[in-house]
């Protein structure tokens, strides 16, 4: 951010930036302690992404008012109008990411006091652990004011497309081999599906974060394209160059 003359305005936006990232933080541990819930039974740990749950939404409507306060009462400059634009942005896809952490909890709490019979055996921690890490590394990005980092989240979400669609592969040869499983793969198809929006979301965050530093709408243009205007080169034609 900009060096400002005006300190209120100095603090006004850094308390923005640190709850933005407080935020991210919570979010970050619904998403360990939805897996962990999934992988354990441990039904505590789905009451505690609940509470958490209500912790995210708090920051959201707290920092949207910020977000406001800081509009009426100065006049920023383009690049600071950039950086509270993008946050605004930004806000609704984390407080999504925790909703869809909120679902993978709920659906765990439903797998577990079900009689766990017929699951099929899916491994989802590693998808798990990829978007996590997608979302700490958008918010690291956003933290550093970093575009090539948050280039290579954008990347990072065509891997996660890719695990999401084996999953689905998988779950669906499961029930077509096995009735049986109809009801558990659902809930597995639920969870997988979570955790795939949760890598869209930290990828459009991280969209925003080059979009702040840069100027550059680097939505629809590729991966390559995206790179290419996260190190400040000059955008091609979208050829597709994924």
């Amino acid at each position: 951010m900009t060096e400002h003359t005006n300190k209120q305005f100095d603090a006004d936006l850094e308390s923005v930036r640190s709850q933005f990232l407080q935020m991210g933080g919570v979010v970050e541990a619904m998403i360990q302690e939805a897996i962990d819930a999934l992988a354990s039974g441990d039904l505590a740990l789905v009451e505690k992404v609940r509470e958490r749950e209500k912790e995210v939404n708090r920051h959201e409507v707290e920092i949207d008012e910020s977000i406001s306060r800081i509009l009426a009462r100065h006049q920023p400059t383009a690049i600071d109008l950039r950086m509270l634009m993008a946050v605004s942005k930004m806000l609704t896809d984390m407080e999504r990411s925790g909703d869809e952490a909120e679902k993978v909890a709920t659906v765990a709490r439903r797998i577990h006091e079900s009689e766990l019979r017929h699951i099929p055996v899916i491994e989802l921690r590693h998808m798990a652990a990829n978007v996590r890490t997608m979302l700490h590394q958008a918010l690291d990005a956003f933290a550093r004011l970093d575009p090539i980092l948050a280039a290579a989240v954008v990347r990072s979400d065509k891997e996660v497309d890719k695990e999401w669609k084996g999953a689905l592969r998988h779950l669906i040869t499961y029930m077509i081999e096995d009735p049986r499983t109809i009801s558990r793969a659902i809930d597995m198809i639920f969870i997988a599906r979570a955790l795939e929006r949760i890598g869209d979301h930290a990828k459009n965050m991280s969209e925003r974060v080059i979009y702040m530093v840069k100027g550059a709408d680097v939505r629809h243009t590729g991966v390559k394209n995206t790179e290419r205007l996260a190190r400040g080169e000059e955008d091609t034609p979208a050829s597709q160059d994924e």
